[in-house]
């Protein structure tokens, strides 16, 4: 089929509310994706930090086709092997006491009962979240996301939530109360701008908490798994979170999520107060259980961190080179964020560099953000990222 075809095909039926690029993706393999003219593409945005351990990895495959070929879906009522397999691992991965998880299909779904259970726990009705934060788009998560043109359409269904600066620990001092239920927030904002916060900054929020009785929610969907150069983003600071999303690079592209709570949290939820259908089912916890695995034999959260700085590093010189063009670099691990002056050139790049078999996007407006899979090539990841740069 032509793409003109493909198109109409669209047309007829689609719920217009995406963009698309011009361009349709039939396979991949690693940090290479193919299109239906069998054009190759690098992929340096991994399906939005999903494809953590690249497309289609082996291990992964053989996981889902060999769960698949014995038992995808079954209730929460029973218990099955693959979803305690991945509770044991995050409860022996996650930091602290962070030790109950419930397990979800996406990030969004992860916040929505985060929310819940931060309120069932201490009863209070406010939420502090920061500007500029993505949370995900159903309306308990559009309530503390921190980005109006998300918000405002549906502000009326929403529970109103106190926004404040990303990384003013003054300012989540100044907005904190006795009706403070939780404090929401990435250890770096991505969909925003990959914000870093200096370091500290979840150290005095989770002071903050303590001091007040509120719970602090760490949003890992996007910093989890690896992507910083931390198993999670709150290691940075040494932080242990009250509850913590993660999604994205847990199922390596097959959609799975969770949150995870401490035990003192866990005591406040009783039988019936959240459930889901298809969350925790076998074939998820399979391919879940297989990322984990991939990630800790190839090691790739020590490679996040030691090729994210390489990347840093070379993105920086290309910034020194270029202060006419470039503002500044930020990031953490294989999650950087080249900052650029013009807003209007920065929007023309991801097409750009797609005609010039490059992936990748801008966030935030004027921000070229690179969040590759953690094994891509070291090669042919700068092969890419100099493609791109050329664009700038």
């Amino acid at each position: 089929m032509s793409l003109t075809d493909l198109q109409a095909r669209e047309a007829a039926h689609f719920i217009p509310v995406v963009n698309r690029h011009p361009v349709a993706l039939v396979e991949g393999q690693g940090s290479l994706v193919r299109d239906t003219e069998g054009r190759e593409y690098t992929d340096l945005m991994a399906g939005w930090g999903v494809t953590c351990i690249g497309h289609c990895h082996p291990t992964l495959a053989a996981a889902i086709a060999d769960q698949a070929s014995r038992l995808m879906q079954t209730t929460n009522i029973f218990y099955t092997l693959p979803q305690l397999d991945l509770i044991d691992k995050l409860a022996e991965l996650a930091p602290g006491s962070l030790n109950r998880s419930f397990l979800t299909n996406c990030g969004t779904e992860a916040v929505e009962g985060a929310l819940k259970v931060a309120h069932r726990a201490n009863g209070r009705p406010k939420f502090i979240s920061t500007l500029g934060a993505f949370h995900g788009r159903s309306l308990g998560a559009l309530s503390v996301n921190g980005s109006a043109k998300h918000r405002e359409p549906y502000k009326a269904l929403m529970q109103e939530t106190v926004q404040i600066p990303f990384g003013d620990a003054g300012a989540a001092a100044a907005a904190i109360d006795a009706q403070t239920c939780a404090i929401i927030v990435e250890p770096v904002q991505g969909e925003g701008g990959v914000h870093v916060p200096v370091s500290g900054y979840m150290t005095e929020l989770r002071k903050l908490c303590d001091n007040t009785g509120a719970l602090l929610i760490a949003d890992e969907v996007q910093t989890g798994i690896g992507r910083t150069g931390k198993m999670f983003g709150v290691e940075h600071d040494g932080v242990v979170p009250d509850i913590m999303t993660l999604g994205k690079g847990l199922g390596g592209g097959f959609p799975v999520a969770a949150f995870l709570v401490t035990e003192e949290v866990a005591k406040t939820v009783q039988v019936g107060d959240h459930g889901t259908t298809f969350g925790g089912n076998p074939l998820a916890c399979a391919a879940a259980n297989a990322v984990l695995r991939v990630v800790e034999e190839e090691k790739l959260v020590e490679r996040s961190a030691s090729l994210g700085a390489k990347l840093a590093a070379h993105l920086r010189a290309y910034g020194e080179a270029n202060r006419e063009k470039v503002e500044l670099v930020r990031g953490l691990g294989l999650l950087q964020g080249l900052v650029l002056r013009d807003a209007k050139q920065a929007a023309t790049i991801p097409a750009r560099a797609l005609q010039a078999g490059v992936i990748v996007n801008v966030t935030g407006g004027n921000v070229v953000r690179f969040f590759p899979p953690l094994n891509i090539p070291e090669d042919q990841l700068f092969e890419a990222v100099d493609v791109v740069l050329s664009l700038v």
